[in-house]
């Protein structure tokens, strides 16, 4: 067994996938890249009918594996991949641990728990449904390969652990998909749970990007669930009438459907990031004036106490608006 997870652990290996898919070093390696043969220091990898229980199930499962992830990673400590003889496609994540791939695991939470919730809601053939999530979670599991990012260790590991999660975690979905009717006390544990967390996030010998990534995860996963905990404790959504069956039958994509497709991700988008761009504004203003802190600071956003909870309120903020008032603002312009 220490011998294959030796083996599964070489650079040697993810070398030769990306020889086989034509990738080679180049002929002249400047000292940059040479420096890249260094252990890295710590950090991510960065990366039905009834509309809300599903999106909670998805959101909180997506937070959790998420989390679980970006924890390991400054746990473990395992480096990524040695270049050379890896050929190293994405610079920025150089300095950081590899071990497991969070594009693996949230490729496989995602895929997998959206085949699940779905496949008693709507009309499609179960085998076609399968093979889309693995397709999917391969494609993205060969891109860390394919990038030099991650041994193939990493990326079993982590669609190990997250096929670990969904069957842990199976039984309580039903319990998850009642949350969004329960006791408005509900929001508060959104709330301060996450924020938590990330304030009390694995402290790093030297900064890296992991905390503000962390907490970006699940301030979105956050805002999302609290945004659907509005719309049904405010009753924003109509509910489906009871005579409706259980499964419904995928529309068929016409012309009339994609273009209402694209109005509404556009109209949602430049909500999204208009909401984004004040509430990130606003925040950090308040956070430099309340610590007295020089604006535009760069390095003043490290900080603990400022990263985390501008990133938290903006990106819960994100989540919120996604959820809640871009469906709203949908209506008023009659895209539903």
């Amino acid at each position: 067994m220490a011998q294959l997870v030796r083996s599964l652990r070489d650079s040697r290996l993810v070398a030769r996938f990306q020889r086989r898919c034509g990738l080679f070093p180049a002929p002249q390696a400047g000292p940059q890249e040479q420096g890249a043969s260094r252990p890295p220091r710590a950090g991510p990898d960065k990366g039905g009918s009834r509309g809300p229980p599903n999106g909670l199930r998805r959101s909180w499962a997506s937070q959790l594996v998420m989390y679980i992830g970006q924890v390991a990673k400054d746990i473990l400590k395992w480096p990524r991949p040695v270049s050379p003889p890896v050929v190293r496609l994405e610079k920025r994540v150089m300095a950081e641990f590899g071990m497991p791939s969070t594009h693996a695991m949230a490729a496989t939470a995602i895929s997998f728990t959206l085949l699940i919730s779905t496949i008693n809601r709507y009309q499609y053939p179960f085998v076609l449904g399968l093979m889309m999530a693995v397709v999917f979670s391969t494609l993205v599991c060969l891109s860390r390969l394919y990038t030099g990012m991650h041994t193939v260790l990493d990326v079993l590991g982590g669609v190990l652990i997250t096929a670990t999660l969904i069957a842990i975690t199976y039984p309580a979905w039903p319990l998850i998909d009642s949350l969004h009717s329960a006791s408005p006390v509900l929001p508060v544990c959104v709330i301060v749970v996450p924020f938590l967390l990330c304030y009390h996030y694995p402290v790093s010998d030297a900064y890296t990007p992991t905390r503000a990534d962390t907490t970006t995860i699940l301030a979105a996963g956050a805002g999302v669930t609290l945004g659907l905990w509005i719309n049904h404790f405010f009753q924003l959504v109509a509910e489906p009438a009871q005579s409706l069956p259980a499964l419904r039958s995928i529309p068929p994509l016409t012309r009339a459907l994609v273009l209402q497709g694209l109005a509404k991700f556009t109209v949602g988008l430049l909500l999204v990031l208009l909401v984004r761009l004040l509430v990130q504004k606003l925040s950090l203003q308040v956070l430099f004036s309340w610590f007295k802190v020089v604006v535009r600071n760069k390095e003043a956003r490290r900080r603990l106490e400022i990263e985390v909870p501008y990133k938290f309120v903006t990106y819960t903020s994100v989540g919120i608006c996604a959820t809640t008032f871009v469906p709203l603002l949908h209506r008023v312009l009659g895209l539903l």
